[in-house]
């Protein structure tokens, strides 16, 4: 019999890797290991649909069911797009992506690499101007491509782990031990950042018509 870490490895190698947290689970590999150490279950990957859960029933040696509709639908596949136009270059979609699909600078334009966005949505909500929009696209031709793409959000997502982690190390204080670069929020914690965002930005706003309207004393 293999053991956990095995095993957890080869059910992490058929979910489809978009880290979106539709489990339950901050990402695919550790809902693979909450499934081996027997705290979630095998129907909770909506992205990976009834065939994702037969194939982790398969390499566990057990009956498949039917997925748990309770945690999500499966859906087409789709890609985050960004409205440039909208974008105050806050940041926040950047640090919610889990494999750094989205590139910029704060208070800089920023932009989803398309080819590297896994269609997660959880860009979605910390975005305090709603610019970010789901766009569909051609599923992969084979499976063969889409396990390349799987592969390659997988790789991503851990380098991405590794990235904070050195952050983690370079920026520790004795009394501070949290990562600098915020980790994904919670949908509370993000609906309140977007409301404060939406007030500072009329705010700036407003203070640059008044400015607008100042009379020339020339």
């Amino acid at each position: 019999m293999l053991d956990k870490n095995s095993l957890t490895e080869q059910i992490d190698a058929v979910l489809p890797q978009t880290q979106c947290g539709q489990c339950g689970f901050d990402g695919c590999k550790p809902y693979a290991t909450a499934i081996v150490e027997g705290h979630a279950d095998i129907d909770q990957c909506p992205p990976g649909g009834d065939a994702g859960v037969a194939q982790i029933a398969a390499i566990l040696n057990i009956a498949p069911k039917p997925l748990n509709t309770t945690y999500g639908h499966p859906k087409p596949p789709a890609i985050a797009v960004i409205d440039e136009s909208q974008c105050i270059g806050c940041t926040f979609c950047l640090r919610a992506c889990p494999v750094d699909a989205i590139i910029g600078a704060a208070k800089h334009m920023h932009t989803v690499l398309t080819e590297l966005c896994t269609g997660c949505e959880r860009c979605i909500a910390p975005c305090p101007m709603d610019c970010i929009s789901m766009v569909s696209v051609p599923a992969p031709a084979t499976p063969e491509i889409r396990q390349q793409i799987a592969d390659g959000a997988r790789e991503r997502y851990h380098l991405r782990l590794l990235r904070l982690a050195r952050q983690q190390q370079r920026t520790r204080k004795p009394e501070q031990n949290k990562l600098k670069e915020a980790p994904i929020p919670t949908v509370q914690q993000a609906t309140d950042t977007k409301q404060a965002a939406i007030q500072a930005a009329m705010e700036r706003a407003r203070a640059a018509l008044a400015r607008s309207n100042i009379p020339n004393k020339d």
